[in-house]
């Protein structure tokens, strides 16, 4: 990890966990050093979304010091000037532990501002009971591409490899695969997503397509910049009359992250899958 810009990011360096609240402990990265090599530095962006962040050990104490417990899930706006880097993001919520609050609206109210003056943009938080029923699980919809016979040795993200369906009518599906993996651009561990591709248009070729997405195996970039590559990729292969791209990257240290961007503007998320 040769960049500058990120030399002092908490990411692979031995770090002190705090117990006590501190905001100072968050680390915002601009999206336009990615987002450059799209072309998409300081551009009107192609798509809509955000990163929905969801954080599974969240904990602080109530006025009495009896340990609160939540699911958070937080979003941030696709066109926010930063995103919130992983390590410093998990070293902020720890710090909320051994922290008493009035309330659990406190909390969330919190959570809010320190992650809006980070990102540059309005965050949205929602706390969930660990036994709510919205953090149920359900299965991808769609057609599932993992089990198409392809042979490919293509693993770095490569747009050639996507072709259209010669002859084929217009369509509209969805299209997914487990297969997705790219690695952090600090430490080059592993991320690991199911990324799905919905669209209305001319037909992909979908054993190109997998091929395609197999090609980030060894790419090393955040996980919103994949997505945004990877819709960038498609958007530029035809004239889709709609493109939705999303990944839900499976758990790392009480965190995932899943990026959507669309050229819709009202495009939700779907429901989490059993492999996260």
């Amino acid at each position: 990890m040769n960049r500058k810009d990120w030399q002092n990011l908490p990411l692979g360096k031995e770090t002190r966990y705090e117990s006590t609240y501190n905001p100072q402990l968050l680390h915002p990265i601009e999206r336009d050093i990615s987002r450059a090599h799209l072309g998409l530095a300081g551009k009107k962006l192609p798509f809509f979304g955000g990163d929905d962040w969801w954080g599974f050990e969240l904990s602080w104490l109530n006025p009495r010091g009896v340990p609160q417990v939540a699911v958070g899930r937080f979003t941030f706006p696709a066109e926010s000037p930063h995103m919130v880097e992983s390590k410093s993001f998990k070293l902020y919520l720890n710090s909320f532990n051994q922290t008493e609050f009035e309330s659990r609206d406190a909390v969330r109210e919190t959570l809010a501002k320190d992650l809006s003056a980070a990102a540059g943009a309005q965050v949205s938080v929602t706390l969930f009971d660990v036994e709510d029923a919205a953090l149920a699980v359900a299965k991808p919809q769609g057609f599932c591409l993992d089990r198409l016979d392809i042979e490919t040795r293509q693993y770095q993200p490569n747009a050639a490899l996507l072709e259209l369906e010669e002859g084929a009518e217009p369509v509209g599906e969805t299209l997914y695969s487990h297969l997705l993996r790219s690695n952090c651009p600090v430490t080059g561990q592993p991320d690991w997503a199911t990324v799905s591709i919905e669209y209305r248009g001319p037909a992909l070729k979908r054993e190109a397509l997998l091929a395609y997405i197999i090609s980030f195996r060894e790419h090393q970039d955040f996980h919103e910049h994949c997505v945004e590559r990877i819709f960038c990729d498609l958007q530029q292969l035809a004239d889709f009359d709609a493109l939705t791209v999303c990944a839900r990257y499976t758990r790392r240290g009480g965190l995932d992250i899943n990026p959507l961007r669309s050229t819709q503007a009202d495009k939700q998320l779907p429901p989490r899958f059993a492999r996260q």
